[in-house]
């Protein structure tokens, strides 16, 4: 189904690319108003809306900055042959060294734009043609266009802060908006639009694969409502509007907002925990009940026309991390870069027999041969044959045996650093680039939202003790001959239900969400980002740093006021 998903949207963007596609001149084919009145058509036009949003996971782009920021994620510069220095870019980022000329930020900038224009553009066409098509399609693709903007704006804002938000299809010369007021404009328009979205159940789950939904919608408002302080939103100066949440008036009830929509995807029943952990991460991982809101992959279509240097709109997650070795195990058509990692202080923070880590020491030492799978790969790496141990690239002597300790940032080897290894790896050679689709949001992330925004002061009542969160524990020791959650609980007895801690669950969260796009801002929620005691190999410690700097080219180019003033001007500190 994703495949056909995927080709539907390849062929309207074909199609809305020539020019006057929505003239209305007839000869004999069906008129603008004529194709609008039929519902699968509109799903297409709308569909355009999704392009964008594969820029988003690329190390070049979203996902690069706020993976290598964060404690998650490290790319040393490998040597003798100093793979991956690139003018010491990488290692600004996992210091927090960063300055205005990072390429990553102007890519983040110029891609969740486009996507959030492109929405609005949309919205101009459905509302020109709205009479051709009924009430509630209108509402319905209007509000998945309006969600599906939110989002890429809500990107935008968690590098930057103040952002040149727009919800109409023009130019603007406004100043940037403040972060209180984007804030602000985005929890109005998703519940506003929340309502509107398609319920997700099993007679619809495929149609409505990889498009904005109703559990989207609420699961990116919880986001916004539990992060309301740490992008530094207070109940005085926020500018809510909605009735549903315009009694705002103490810090409390931000989180108590944040389980609302919690429990709106909940009780939905729409979504459920997977009993497997990488059932989420699957090469066909669309069979998924936990997984919210994916980008939809193909791995063997070609680069988008508009790729920029080393951006791509191609998933390459697992190319990006493993070692060069890899390609003779698994017989992958990409040799692997060797590039990025975790740090070893995170590897730690894994029990050795949670599934999601890097192994007990027995399956390390087995390495490619391990029995199980592992979220992180540590041990050695052995060709096809799985007898013979390969050797280091660059030193024939050394064995490839990838050890989860890092040295240096600047004098790492070939085999330091442990690798992702949730997102199963093609071992048929069949796809170029990774088939699996990449994940945004899942169930999980909602359950654990809710158990914090509680903690942190919100009303309601904890689900801990749900089934669902039962198999949330029990899974991440699968591979246990026992009792699964009891081992759950005796390795993390500050996660068990009714002895919740707040610093237990910000390590439970980059455990179970690692390379998933949120830890970067976990950190900040809880005040550990510049923390180098928790984030090692940080130096750069200044508070600023909690936004990144607006693109020196955006800037350049920004238009001026009637005194010559740049219009758009710089965040604080840099």
């Amino acid at each position: 189904m994703k495949k056909i998903i995927f080709a539907c949207i390849v062929t309207i963007l074909a199609l809305s690319s020539c020019e006057g596609m929505l003239d209305e001149v007839n000869y004999g084919n069906p008129t603008t108003k004529d194709m609008m009145s039929k519902e699968e058509n509109v799903a297409l036009l709308v569909g355009q809306a999704y392009a964008d949003v594969k820029w988003l996971h690329d190390h070049w782009g979203y996902w690069g900055v706020v993976t290598l920021t964060a404690d998650e994620g490290i790319c040393p510069i490998r040597m003798p042959d100093k793979d991956w220095a690139d003018g010491n870019y990488w290692r600004n980022l996992n210091t927090h060294n960063w300055d205005v000329m990072g390429q990553a930020f102007r890519n983040i900038w110029n891609t969740t734009i486009s996507g959030a224009v492109l929405c609005n553009k949309l919205i101009s066409t459905l509302q020109n043609n709205m009479e051709s098509m009924s009430k509630a399609v209108f509402a319905q693709y209007v509000g998945e266009l309006e969600v599906m903007r939110s989002y890429y704006y809500y990107m935008l804002f968690d590098c930057f802060g103040r952002i040149p938000y727009q919800e109409e299809f023009e130019a603007t010369t406004e100043p940037l908006m403040a972060p209180e007021k984007v804030w602000s404009r985005l929890v109005d328009c998703l519940e506003k639009n929340a309502p509107n979205l398609p319920v997700v159940n099993d007679a619809n789950r495929a149609v409505n694969y990889g498009r904005a939904t109703q559990g989207f919608a609420y699961a990116l408002l919880a986001r916004l409502y539990l992060n309301a302080e740490s992008f530094g939103c207070t109940p005085s100066n926020i500018d809510i509007t909605n009735s549903v949440t315009s009694t705002i008036s103490t810090a409390a009830d931000f989180y108590t907002n944040a389980v609302r929509c919690c429990d709106a995807v909940i009780d939905a029943k729409s979504y459920s925990i997977e009993e497997n952990f990488f059932t989420n991460f699957k090469i066909n991982n669309e069979g998924s009940k936990e997984n919210i809101f994916v980008i939809v992959e193909n791995g063997n279509a070609k680069f988008d026309a508009r790729s920029n240097g080393s951006m791509s709109n191609k998933l390459r997650l697992t190319i990006l991390t493993l070692n060069y070795n890899h390609q003779q195990t698994y017989n992958m058509i990409e040799k692997p870069w060797n590039g990025f990692c975790a740090r070893p202080s995170f590897i730690e923070r894994y029990n050795k027999e949670d599934v999601r880590g890097a192994g007990t020491d027995a399956e390390r030492a087995l390495g490619t041969n391990a029995t199980h799978q592992w979220g992180w790969f540590v041990g050695p790496i052995y060709a096809a044959d799985g007898k013979t141990l390969l050797k280091d690239k660059d030193e024939a002597k050394s064995d490839a045996i990838i050890v989860p300790t890092v040295s240096s940032l600047t004098e790492a080897t070939d085999l330091e650093g442990a690798r992702m290894f949730k997102y199963e790896v093609d071992r048929e050679g069949k796809y170029d680039y990774c088939e699996n689709d990449f994940v945004l949001f899942r169930y999980a992330d909602v359950l654990w939202m809710k158990e914090e925004a509680i903690l942190r002061g919100g009303s309601g009542t904890s689900s801990a003790n749900s089934a669902d969160f039962k198999r949330l524990r029990e899974r991440c020791f699968g591979y246990n001959a026992g009792d699964k959650e009891a081992a759950y609980i005796a390795a993390y007895p500050k996660l068990a239900p009714g002895a919740l801690d707040l610093d237990a669950i910000l390590d439970e969260r980059g455990r179970e969400f690692a390379w998933e796009n949120m830890r970067r801002r976990d950190l900040i929620r809880f005040g550990k980002f510049n923390d180098p005691s928790y984030v090692e190999f940080v130096t750069g410690t200044d508070d600023y740093r909690k936004w990144f700097p607006i693109p020196y080219s955006v800037l350049e180019s920004s238009l001026r006021d009637e005194n010559d003033n740049p219009i758009w001007t710089q965040n604080p500190g840099y």
